[in-house]
């Protein structure tokens, strides 16, 4: 008999677990004046039966994505209960009970039992006994069936030694850590059941892999009036697969959660790297026992319950440890009390934010309460009745109340607690609250006594002059092109904004191109998409913030002066002088170390790693001597030595100190030449940094400045700040487009995804980075460091007066290679034309011979050959067709000629255009007199709704829902005002001349179960109609679209990194998003293990050119295919 699979498979092919999203409803009741009944049980029951619309079902339909409720121990229940077992119970608050989840098979079970009984007793405990969970499986699905545990409680006695309840609950918790620990290391069969739902003196939960409704029908204990509560939480899930887990059920045990944190990865790291530096007068020796003290492998979920469970149980009061957690915007809110900023500013130091959308409802069994993320981006309503009931829930109306009895009700506001204490027997406002813990302790006179402003310290003693005389050759060295200086550089210090360009990327893949490239090129930008919505960074600036801290952080459990004795900076990109600052920082025991990024030219590609090694070593040594801050540079570069690559050494180190323990001792400031545009300085912050200084690029500025490259008025001083300006407000859009709101969180996160490094260079210096395509190692980037050296350092006789060409963006004779060139356009143009299908094929062999030339992924795929079949045999080219469509391309981005043309031409032969978000004239709805229509058959539905009408609706085939594009995803769009002629606003029903926004986000989609309901009301405006989701690809992408499917999209479509834009930043075309090679692998992998793929069909767009680019998408899993930019 085979073992089934449970919980979520191993990481296989594209598909990794850690890329699984859930969202949810949440809610709960309580009585204030914290009176136990049953009614509390039934009422919280009937809220989690009417949030069942915010859960799913996967292939089974009587298999929910998890469902649960949490609540105070009913002792009377349970005494009861185990007497007719012939066990007495002591008094509450003496025993603890578990709800625990056990193997099915006999033999690791009673495994599991032993090692839970030998750790109770270890610790000095008493083992009361177990019960069996009484359970109705016949309600539940076959798949919940299938992996269902064997569910017991266990009691256990409280050894006298124990005075507090708070003692207790605190060796519970060590209890439960080394059971899981011994479980997951022993190797026991079935170890993946083993899970500990609860473990507590006070509450005890109840959940597991079912439907809201299934949950009374299930546990038998919940429907016995004995079964009483003062308080109870409920969760109904929605994952984003089918994946039988019962162990991933909310609530957890001490919040239920609905959102997604979107900085896991580094919290998690920061997380380890504090391990070795906490102490614990409480704990003392126990703390030891609790490491790891997040789940590695558990959902975002479940580790931000782990951390809240390490705060409160180290002796931080519930709100307080929520408030560290989530904590409020407090950057730029001149209104908010000055004690409440000092108190942020003063835990800023402590630890970083734990950053996304989330509604988080949570409870120690005596407090319960709920907070939102600093933007509010998850829906939270609550309601007071007059006689003292609370109700709190994702939406209004999940309890029948008449409105008579209401007192109150109100809706949760951005980063503000709502507290129920039914101790005290009130609710807790959110002013009084916060006021309290605030001031329990001199937070802001410690900070305004400790902290270092990066302004107020002295002014450095020398600054580094540039030589102008040996500025090529550096520039040279660090692989500056003249691309870089006159379309990246000039614009960012001439006007303070990014570069723009259009028509997306066609150059290879660094790992593919015959050039030397940077670190930097390797690693594409990650960002949000219908799990979670992106951040508008320009409109909702005020919630965002780039001052971050670094230095020497203290021990997480203690709260003393001497944690806020940081460094403070404004923003992570650091002048000259500003750097020359830090270097020579005195303040106390706050000091700099400057350790250099250089290897020996003469060691050749194997000195790379003997002098990455020696940095690290350096490091240690430097933190070992107590310093504050380590200052990698690269200063020093000439003909013998040549530069780590910064964004090598400056991962290296920060992951080497993660291992020793000691990475929060210090922050780490990169001196780099090499950083020059935004995605370096993204990349550098994502992997450690805190702050950079792109020296080099400051000299080039000057050098252009005074060349006379900027109009007069822009001065030296005028265009280094331009620059960086345009840095920050692009950081802001970069940070914004994962959801991400402060530098901080997002320092470490590593929000990116490595294309083209392998798995032993990526495993070892970018710890967690996913990297799906093996490729290039350590020597091969030390091949490319060389290269780039040489250039600036040739043999005299090859040494060039002018920098390289570039290419990157446009074709240059001797830069990068394009797809798009003087030949290939010129076929396609001539093809087009005279209607030549021999011209269209030597187009195609052109492009097809060069994507076999290193260029792009499916370039490196070879056809297999069969065995030939006639050709009548074949489906016929007239059907093919049916299956492709336009990219979509808005009227307004391109002309009413081209946009109707499109239309006509697809209509024709029976395939479908696209409107783009640009909306359509009605007028196109009716055939012209010739027969020909300019419909288009597909109408996007975007964040604006331009044009969105109900005649809109009902006049298409399909309606696809853009959450993302290809040339810029995670980001919006703005039409300039005096692009909107008289034309294009009556189409979008706006106004001429005023300029029209397209936010990142649809403010009604912030997470799966919203765009659920989008698809649903579009469903019911055009019941013909196919509803698709458009989403760009990205590691994880498969897993969204899994979650689409079970909203009930008909179609999703992929498009990859590489797509056409109007207008879009040029780092978003060149660093955002991956190949739809990869997405639509990942997508159809996905969809087939979670046994979805017969429910939706796939599509792919993005720099298809031929024939063969539409039959290797086909393989790869796709049915329709987009056109565009061909």
């Amino acid at each position: 008999m085979m073992t089934p699979r449970v919980g979520l498979p191993p990481k296989q092919g594209l598909y990794d677990p850690q890329f699984e999203k859930d969202s949810c409803g949440v809610g709960f009741v309580a009585n204030i004046d914290g009176t136990r009944s049953n009614q509390i049980i039934r009422q919280a029951l009937e809220v989690l039966l009417n949030l069942s619309h915010r859960g799913a079902c996967g292939c089974d339909p009587e298999t929910g994505d998890g469902a649960g409720i949490l609540l105070q121990i009913p002792h009377e229940f349970l005494s009861q209960e185990c007497l007719k077992m012939g066990l007495a119970l002591p008094e509450a608050g003496h025993y603890g009970v578990g709800m625990v989840f056990l193997p099915r098979n006999e033999h690791p079970r009673q495994q599991c039992q032993a090692f839970f009984e030998k750790v109770i007793q270890e610790e000095g405990q008493q083992v009361l006994g177990w019960r069996d969970v009484p359970v109705n499986s016949n309600p539940i699905g076959a798949v919940a069936r299938e992996v269902e545990p064997v569910i017991r409680q266990i009691f256990i006695g409280k050894n006298s030694h124990l005075k507090h309840e708070s003692q207790f609950e605190r060796k519970l918790y060590v209890i439960r850590k080394r059971v899981e620990n011994l479980v997951e290391t022993s190797g026991i069969e079935e170890a993946d059941t083993f899970y500990i739902s609860s473990l507590s003196c006070v509450t005890l939960i109840y959940k597991g892999l079912l439907m809201a409704h299934q949950i009374p029908a299930f546990y038998q204990d919940l429907n016995h009036s004995l079964v009483k509560s003062a308080l109870a939480m409920v969760h109904s899930r929605f994952s984003t697969n089918t994946f039988p887990s019962w162990k991933l059920a909310h609530p957890y045990r001490y919040v239920a959660h609905n959102g997604e944190i979107n900085t896991l990865r580094g919290n998690r790291n920061w997380m380890r790297a504090r391990a070795r530096s906490l102490s614990s007068e409480l704990f003392e020796e126990d703390l030891g026992k609790l490491f790891p003290i997040l789940t590695e492998t558990g959902s975002d979920s479940a580790t931000i319950d782990n951390a809240l469970e390490f705060l409160v149980a180290s002796g931080r009061s519930l709100p307080h440890a929520i408030m560290m957690l989530i904590p409020e915007a407090w950057n730029k809110d001149i209104r908010m009390d000055p004690d409440k900023q000092g108190f942020y500013e003063y835990h800023a130091c402590l630890m970083e934010p734990w950053d996304g959308p989330a509604a988080i409802a949570f409870t120690d069994g005596k407090r319960i309460g709920a907070v939102l993320d600093r933007n509010g981006l998850r829906p939270a309503r609550y309601l007071v009745t007059k006689d003292g009931l609370v109700v709190m829930a994702s939406e209004v109306g999940v309890l029948d109340i008449p409105n008579h009895q209401i007192l109150y009700k109100g809706r949760l506001q951005p980063g503000k607690i709502f507290l129920v204490d039914t101790l005290e027997g009130r609710i807790i406002d959110d002013a009084e609250l916060k006021a309290k813990i605030t001031r329990q302790k001199p937070y802001r006179q410690w900070v305004e006594a400790n902290k270092i402003d990066l302004h107020h310290l002295p002014e450095p003693p020398r600054v580094h002059h540039p030589d102008p005389q040996n500025l090529l050759v550096r520039q040279q060295a660090f692989g500056y092109t003249v691309e870089d200086l006159r379309l990246l550089m000039a614009p960012m210090a001439k006007d303070g904004e990014e570069a723009v360009g259009s028509m997306g990327t066609d150059t290879p893949l660094a790992v593919l191109s015959s050039r030397p490239q940077l670190v930097y090129n390797y690693f594409k930008q990650l960002f949000a998409q219908v799990t979670n919505p992106p951040i508008d960074s320009i409109r909702e600036e005020m919630v965002m913030s780039l001052e971050s801290y670094i230095g020497s952080e203290q021990n997480l459990l203690a709260e003393t002066p001497k944690h806020c004795h940081m460094l403070k900076l404004p923003c992570p990109i650091l002048t000259n002088v500003e750097l020359e600052k830090v270097r020579h920082v005195s303040v106390g025991d706050f000091r700099a170390v400057t350790l250099p990024m250089l290897f020996p030219v003469s060691d050749g590609e194997e000195g790379l790693a003997t002098a990455v090694e020696s940095l690290c070593q350096r490091a240690s040594e430097a933190v070992r001597e107590g310093c504050s801050i380590l200052i990698l540079s690269d200063r020093g570069v000439d003909a013998q030595h040549a530069a780590i690559p910064s964004l090598l050494a400056t991962s290296a180190v920060h992951h080497h100190l993660i291992r020793e323990g000691t990475r929060t001792r210090v922050g780490l400031v990169v001196e780099s030449g090499e950083a020059r545009e935004v995605m370096h300085f993204a990349l550098l912050i994502g992997y450690g940094a805190g702050a950079v200084n792109p020296y080099l690029a400051f000299e080039t500025l000057s050098e252009m400045v005074r060349q006379k490259l900027f109009p007069s008025e822009v001065t030296v001083e005028k265009a280094h700040k331009n620059y960086i300006k345009s840095i920050n407000k692009a950081l802001l859009k970069i940070i914004a487009k994962m959801g991400i709101s402060t530098v901080q969180s997002y320092r470490g996160a590593q929000i990116f995804e490595a294309i083209g490094l392998n798995t032993e260079l990526v495993d070892r210096y970018f710890t967690g980075t996913p990297s799906r395509v093996e490729g290039v190692g350590l020597k091969h980037l030390a091949r490319e460091a060389l290269a780039l050296h040489r250039r600036g350092f040739p043999d005299e006789r090859l040494r060039s007066p002018l920098l390289d060409a570039g290419g990157q963006y446009q074709w240059r004779r001797e830069g990068e290679f394009h797809l798009f060139n003087p030949e290939t356009v010129a076929k396609l143009q001539q093809a087009t034309r005279q209607g030549s299908y021999q011209t269209f094929k030597e187009y195609s062999s052109l492009i097809n011979n060069q994507s076999q030339n290193l260029c792009t992924l499916r370039g490196l795929f070879r056809l297999k050959k069969g065995n030939p079949i006639p050709i009548e045999e074949v489906e016929p080219a007239k059907e093919i067709v049916k299956r492709f469509a336009t990219g979509a391309m808005s009227f307004g981005s391109i002309s009413k000629e081209a946009h109707e043309n499109l239309a006509i031409a697809m209509n024709r032969i029976g395939a479908k255009s696209n409107t783009g978000e640009g909306g359509e004239d009605p007028e196109r709805f009716k055939r012209d007199p010739n027969g020909d229509w300019r419909r288009s058959a597909i109408k996007q539905v975007a964040s604006a709704r331009f044009g969105v009408t109900a005649e809109y609706l009902v006049n298409a085939d399909d309606l696809q829902i853009k959450m993302a594009q290809g040339a810029k995803p995670g980001e919006g769009g703005q039409l300039p005002g005096h692009k909107v002629d008289k034309v294009i606003a009556r189409v979008r029903h706006s106004t001429p001349g005023v300029g029209l926004i397209s936010p990142p986000p649809h403010h009604d989609i912030y997470s799966i179960e919203d765009l659920a309901q989008l698809i649903h009301d579009l469903k019911n405006a055009n019941p013909q109609a196919r509803i698709s989701v458009k989403l760009v690809a990205e590691v994880g992408v498969g897993t969204v679209a899994a979650g689409v499917s079970k909203a009930h999209a008909d179609v999703v479509l992929i498009s990859g990194h590489d797509g056409g834009t109007g207008a879009s930043p040029l780092t978003s075309i060149k660093h955002a998003g991956i190949p739809w090679e990869l997405g639509l692998a990942e997508t159809q992998q996905v969809l087939v293990l979670n046994d979805l793929r017969g429910r939706i069909v796939v599509q792919t767009d993005g720099q298809l050119k031929t024939g063969r680019d539409v039959v290797i998408a086909a393989l790869l899993g796709a049915e329709e295919f987009g056109f565009a930019s061909a």
